[in-house]
């Protein structure tokens, strides 16, 4: 048996963690540029999201874990026998990645009997949180630290993830769009539908209205799935807009008769910070059953 260790881009509640034996290592968020907390043990995400709506001029900075987070997080499993799979959010999203590559090379030469394998989600928030669900359910199947790892590659390759936002100003902040763009945008209600492509965030459409963008999306999702519902893993996020992925939800599961196992996810500071409050996204992958 081997340990699954994820970053917090994952998006995983502290029950879900628990209750699947995953450790998070948490990402850290700044209100002030200089003080660190660490996301879901020092802030929580309601609090945090309900801050940036408390206060415009609010302008949060979000820093990866470090190496040695990753090698507290794998020291206890390490020392019990086990070997480790971490999955990270996506190194072009943020240097968690390459944090965890350090602090498995430094393990690696402690424990030189143990594998300790880094894959790269290239995905962030409840698309990496999909593919990890895979990797749990093949981890209580019973498949090995090897087959796991080779699976997980290819999974990888074909897991989707799309959000919506409610307003374009916390790209602005981060110098994703220009002052203009989002200006144009707020004028004319426009709400970009984005995806994650190869590891980086691009832009899919913009549509006029939140109720237009969620007809879009969920028949995009539709259409997409309606002859592989079956062999389909999907979950639904949101940041503090719940009923909405609620309705978004029970309208994909009447539509393609299917039921999401998932539970609706909070998604977290790591891709949050960037899209502001109002987010609500779905992603999907293959299970792991049709690349065996």
């Amino acid at each position: 048996m081997f340990k699954i260790i994820s970053d917090g881009g994952c998006d995983f509640s502290k029950k879900e963690a628990k209750e699947h034996d995953i450790t998070i290592v948490p990402f850290y968020i700044s209100l002030d540029g200089e003080n660190y907390l660490k996301e879901g043990v020092d802030i929580q995400k309601d609090d945090y999201f309900k801050k940036l709506l408390a206060d415009k001029k609010l302008f949060p900075k979000t820093s990866q874990p470090s190496p040695q987070d990753y090698i507290d997080g794998m020291i206890p499993h390490l020392e019990k026998g086990s070997d480790i799979i971490i999955l990270t959010v996506s190194s072009h999203f943020s240097g968690s990645n390459q944090s965890a590559i350090n602090a498995a090379k430094l393990m690696e030469e402690e424990y030189p009997q143990r594998q300790i394998i880094v894959l790269d989600s290239l995905s962030v928030c409840i698309g990496q949180g999909v593919i990890l669900r895979e990797m749990i359910r093949m981890r209580n199947d019973g498949l090995d630290t090897l087959k796991v790892k080779e699976v997980t590659e290819k999974i990888i390759k074909k897991a989707n993830v799309y959000f919506t936002l409610d307003t374009l100003e916390y790209l602005k902040k981060g110098g994703r769009v220009g002052p203009t763009s989002a200006l144009v945008g707020g004028i004319l209600n426009l709400r970009p539908i984005l995806y994650v492509e190869e590891g980086k965030v691009a832009s899919l459409e913009k549509v006029r209205g939140k109720k237009n963008a969620f007809k879009l999306m969920k028949e995009a999702l539709i259409e997409a799935l309606r002859e592989e519902r079956n062999n389909i893993n999907i979950s639904i996020g949101h940041i503090l807009s719940e009923e909405d992925a609620l309705e978004f939800k029970e309208t994909i599961e009447s539509a393609l008769k299917i039921k999401i196992e998932n539970p609706i996810t909070e998604v977290g500071a790591t891709i949050g910070t960037h899209v502001g409050p109002g987010v609500l996204a779905f992603s999907y992958c293959k299970k792991y059953e049709n690349f065996l």
